[in-house]
């Protein structure tokens, strides 16, 4: 019989448990599709009574995280663990040191390590995966690097957070506030305790980095991302979306040309045809335009313990196949260190939204900064007063530089008609 690929699994949460559940489930399959059995063979986790609703009294437990790196019944370490740093990191380096390919879903340690990590995989002759790093179950990491191997990308974008879908479609749905939705969704278990990374677009943007370096060829440049979350998103701004044929959404959006590697997470306006309007709750979904194949759209659960799992155990079947290629679909030495593109020379059309005092003279005082840094407004619109004395004005822009709304909105910044910060959000074109 064919030698098993033995695992050591670090992290027994809701993911290390759904993979040892889908194990357990479908080993007679998952060994006809890799060629071989999988089976887990050692565990590390913080609690070891903790009930997970599995067996691991089945599993050598090893107290020390870092140790299964050296474990000697090991083929694969699979890390579950999570951080960008600290124990995962250093047990991403030592399993690579000691012969052990490796597997995680931690998206963090590879938008900030993932080029050191796939040059010591490399070197090794081993192999690092990490396809459930970037929405969930969605194989897209997969599909950029072989399915669309051949085509050169021009642009990727998507819904890269399902916490943050879920607050602004249900703010859509329902007509609620940020601040209701977001404890409605720390209640159901979609948001954490501290919604920060998610709310504030960091987690979008670990995963924009790792599609950006595998769509152009380029490193992962996390430190030139440009990052505005949702929490200023009002059910005001959601209204006027709609009544102007959009939806909000927190993208990710990449591209790489000869001005240099662009990448931002931003709330966009996106309009009702194009299919990321229609992306709804925890989903994820991630579009790649490639100039042979066309637009590609990859959706499906972003997170939850059986999508997860799900990636993780499909890389195993990689790895038990002997499919040991390069992570980042190039030798990392071959990925080229990109210049960031300056963001003010892009063009297109904004929604900008100010909360004001109600009193004469703003909306001429708006007008008359747009005016002057050259911004030509679509349209205007005003809402009727609130209890607190400020109404809402919303400018949709037409065509035209970032660099001139940007001018703008220093030109208002102290005014004293303005009540807030405004909101500026994007307008998906294309």
């Amino acid at each position: 019989m064919t030698e098993p690929l033995r695992i050591a699994l670090a992290g027994l949460g809701t993911v290390g448990a759904g993979v040892i559940r889908l194990i357990d489930a479908n080993g007679e399959l998952i060994a006809r599709r890799a060629g071989r059995p999988i089976e887990v063979v050692a565990v590390s986790a913080r609690d070891r009574a903790k009930d997970r609703g599995v067996d691991i009294s089945r599993f050598d437990w090893v107290d020390d995280t870092a140790a299964l790196a050296q474990h000697p019944k090991a083929d694969v370490v699979v890390e579950l663990v999570g951080g960008s740093d600290g124990p995962a990191l250093a047990l991403a380096r030592a399993s690579l040191a000691n012969g052990k390919s490796f597997v995680t879903a931690n998206k963090a340690m590879i938008a900030h390590h993932g080029l050191e990590l796939a040059s010591a995989a490399e070197d090794a002759g081993l192999a690092l995966k990490f396809e459930a790093a970037v929405a969930g179950g969605v194989p897209v990491i997969k599909g950029l690097r072989e399915g669309a191997a051949a085509n050169e990308i021009a642009r990727v974008y998507g819904i890269l957070n399902g916490t943050c879908n879920f607050i602004l479609s249900k703010m859509e749905a329902e007509g609620r506030d940020f601040a209701d939705i977001l404890a409605e969704a720390q209640r159901l278990g979609y948001a954490e305790a501290d919604p920060s990374f998610d709310i504030d677009g960091v987690d979008a943007a670990h995963k924009l980095s790792i599609l950006a370096s595998l769509a152009f060829g380029t490193q992962p440049a996390f430190d030139q991302m440009a990052i505005t979350g949702v929490r200023h998103v009002m059910a005001a701004d959601i209204a006027e979306a709609a009544a102007l044929g959009y939806r909000i959404r927190l993208l990710g959006v990449a591209d790489a040309s000869a001005g240099g590697l662009f990448q931002r997470v931003h709330p966009h306006l996106v309009p009702l045809s194009h299919p990321l309007a229609h992306v709804t709750g925890s989903t994820n979904a991630v579009v790649a335009e490639g100039n042979f194949v066309g637009r590609l759209l990859f959706q499906g659960a972003g997170a939850g313990d059986g999508p997860t799992a799900s990636a993780v155990v499909a890389d195993l079947i990689d790895i038990a196949r002997g499919e040991f290629g390069p992570p980042y679909a190039m030798p990392a030495a071959a990925l080229a260190a990109p210049a960031a593109a300056d963001t003010g020379e892009r063009t297109g059309r904004a929604y900008v939204r100010f909360t004001v005092a109600d009193k004469v003279g703003v909306l001429a005082e708006i007008a008359a900064a747009m005016r002057d840094a050259g911004v030509s407004i679509e349209s205007l619109m005003q809402r009727g007063a609130s209890a607190d004395g400020t109404v809402l004005v919303a400018i949709v822009t037409h065509e035209g530089p970032e660099s001139a709304v940007a001018a703008a909105l220093a030109k208002l910044r102290g005014s004293a008609s303005l009540t807030g910060e405004p909101m500026w959000m994007h307008i998906l074109g294309g």
